[in-house]
């Protein structure tokens, strides 16, 4: 679809696209409020092998039955059609709160909004959103538009008035509105002379007399040029020599022009010095940290993950090697019947894990890496970590995994089960080629030392045999 068709389709849809709003309860209470206008743009590729843009903005019949509410983390998830969902993901910090992250899992079979679509895949994308610092008792206010892009996926979120965090069930009157609404307000330097002015030697509107020749019976001695006994310094090169300035009362010093360098100086050359190369420390194997999700504090555990990571962020030309501390951390996500969802907070970094499954296997399917400085990195279309719904994936051997160019993660002690959890405890566990491998060293060398006591064995017999043999012969 040509850019210029695209933008004119978006454009109607944006326009014809109505604020929808939200009411999240828990115990009768409201405790989370939402009211915000949604458009999306999905590229997906058609039964002829041709790609075909879906926009469409957020339907009206849109659930939130399992949105959710917590102390220090809420989502917003709001299902339509035939398995798509959207959800935006909340946690709280002390007097503040903030937007984690908005996953997008959309149904490529669903023939509403993808037609005559090729494929029939479930995919879910991850983006990171710029609402921070939100007081814990005011709305987040934004009128502006806001596009999150991932993968091939488009989102315009306008009109956004949310207070994830209600307490006592009544919505605040506080507003903490978003940059973007925010006037800009630029300072103008007032320069010292107006541009294309001249500036007279004399003060406007007055007129300098022109000193008599020679006062009347007084003999006036004639002025020099420069001061007695002082060397006059030659104008600097490339400087632009002033035009004469208007006669001035007598006896009165006519200014120079001032060199760029004193007559006679000496310019001083800074040393080169060769930079000396610090090595740079190794890091300690990361702490393992044992992670869980519930559906509500009352459940038992419905994700579970084991394992210590290191991330290296690449930067520009810096390489930014880490490890998570799970020490203080906090931990957030949800639970669902095709995708489930971890976040890590940390005071350096947040890290978010999606996992979907096909009903038959689970897999990690985005990886989203946000430090405290720095544009978020990560990938929406992994096919990580897998292992057979009902059962768990293991992995005690040290792992890179290249996410992308800008991130690699390190994995230590790695036990990870995003569904079919049951009773809080991991099921039997998948374990990872690497463990496997890390079993055929011992095996084969103890099969090698059992055929080389069986050669020795069987030499000695053999040998034996002979002995015995000659010692009849000897008779």
């Amino acid at each position: 679809m040509p850019r210029c068709v695209l933008l004119v389709v978006l454009g109607i849809v944006f326009q014809l696209s109505n604020g929808i709003e939200f009411n999240v309860t828990q115990d009768g209470k409201l405790c989370l409020y939402a009211d915000l206008k949604l458009v999306f743009s999905v590229d997906y590729e058609d039964l002829d092998d041709e790609i075909q843009t879906a926009a469409f903005p957020l339907p009206d019949d849109a659930k939130s039955d399992e949105s959710t509410c917590g102390e220090t983390q809420s989502v917003l998830k709001l299902n339509f059609g035939a398995g798509n969902s959207w959800s935006f993901t909340f946690s709280k910090t002390g007097e503040s709160y903030q937007a984690d992250t908005i996953n997008f899992t959309y149904n490529l079979g669903d023939p509403v909004y993808f037609p005559n679509t090729k494929s029939e895949e479930l995919v879910t994308v991850t983006t990171m959103p710029t609402i921070t610092n939100v007081g814990v008792d005011t709305s987040y206010s934004c009128k502006s538009a806001e596009e999150l892009k991932g993968g091939t996926v488009s989102m315009t979120l306008s009109d956004v008035l949310i207070q994830a965090f209600i307490s006592d069930g009544i919505m605040s009157d506080s507003i903490t509105g978003c940059a973007a609404d925010q006037s800009v307000i630029t300072e103008t330097t007032v320069p010292t002379t107006a541009p294309n002015t001249t500036v007279p030697t004399t003060a406007p509107n007055t007129t300098t007399p022109t000193a008599p020749t020679t006062a009347p019976n007084t003999t006036t001695p004639t002025a020099p040029t420069t001061a007695p006994n002082t060397t006059t310094p030659t104008t600097a090169p490339n400087a632009t020599t002033p035009t004469t300035a208007p006669t001035t009362a007598p006896n009165a010093t006519t200014p120079m022009t001032a060199p760029t360098t004193a007559p006679n100086a000496t310019t001083m050359t800074t040393p080169k010095t060769t930079p000396v190369t610090t090595p740079v420390p190794t890091l300690p194997v990361p702490t393992t940290g044992n992670y869980s999700i519930k559906v509500d504090e009352n459940s038992t555990a419905c994700l579970l993950a084991n394992f210590g990571l290191r991330i290296a962020v690449k930067q520009g030309e810096k390489l930014l090697d880490m490890n998570f501390d799970p020490s203080g951390a906090s931990v957030s996500g949800s639970c669902g019947i095709n995708s489930s969802e971890l976040v890590l907070k940390s005071k350096e970094m947040t890290i978010n894990f999606t996992f979907t499954n096909d009903t038959k296997k689970f897999r990690l399917h985005a990886l989203n890496v946000s430090l405290t400085s720095g544009s978020p990195v990560g990938s929406t279309n992994l096919s990580l970590w897998e292992a057979s719904v009902g059962s768990s994936y293991m992995c005690n051997k040290e792992q890179t995994f290249n996410i992308t160019d800008s991130l690699t993660i390190y994995t230590f002690s790695l036990h990870v089960q995003p569904f079919g959890v049951q009773k809080g405890v991991f099921s039997t566990a998948e374990e990872c080629q690497a463990d496997g491998e890390s079993f055929l060293v011992p095996i084969a060398v103890g099969v090698a030392l059992l055929v080389l006591i069986l050669i020795v064995l069987l030499a000695y017999f053999i040998g034996r045999k002979k002995n015995m043999a000659t010692g009849y012969e000897s008779f």
